[in-house]
């Protein structure tokens, strides 16, 4: 362990902080956030072990919804939307779109940031009357700039990526992707 791992701040709450705690505290931010990328990655392989049901696991849905963004010429900054939009699925299914947008927002652009985080609504048009719900619920969102944007990715990528027969690019084709963007602020 080196002196820095070693040095921790010394306060027991907030209000006892120094600046040198502080000092200390925001040194280490970089090393913390230069983990991001394989955490990331990992928790994308967490979701290889949940099918919740579907026809196919959460990670293959994930790896279709990216293959099929790059195979149709989508941009790097896209595809790594694509392969991300759904990786809050295994930590909070009600939730995950925040999940996801949250991880990608300090790399991407508001546009692709929006559309990760109302995925779901949109997504919903194409199930959620079988569940007694509001198939247009994504309606409310139609004075955004990004509607379109997001009914296009739910449209062409999300919710047709539940195919068992596609053959997807698999994770360790993404890896440099995913390194190359989340590093990008690290």
């Amino acid at each position: 362990m080196t002196t820095r791992e070693a040095r921790r701040a010394a306060f027991r709450s907030f209000e006892e902080s120094t600046a040198e705690d502080w000092a200390l505290i925001s040194s280490r931010l970089p090393d913390a956030q230069a983990l991001v990328p394989e955490r990331v990655l990992a928790q994308l392989g967490c979701l290889r072990n949940d099918d919740g049901g579907f026809p196919v696991n959460r990670l293959e849905h994930s790896l279709q919804t990216a293959t099929r963004a790059e195979r149709d010429g989508r941009d790097d900054e896209y595809v790594l939307c694509a392969l991300l939009h759904d990786i809050g699925d295994a930590l909070s299914p009600y939730n995950h779109e925040a999940i996801g947008a949250a991880i990608a927002k300090p790399f991407v652009s508001e546009a692709n940031h929006w559309m990760m985080a109302h995925h779901g609504f949109f997504q919903g048009y194409y199930f959620w009357h079988h569940l007694g719900g509001n198939r247009n619920a994504r309606e409310r969102f139609r004075g955004s700039p990004y509607f379109e944007q997001t009914e296009e990715f739910c449209a062409r990528y999300d919710q047709v990526s539940f195919d068992p027969d596609y053959r997807s690019e698999p994770l360790e084709h993404f890896e440099p992707l995913v390194l190359d963007i989340l590093r990008a602020r690290s």
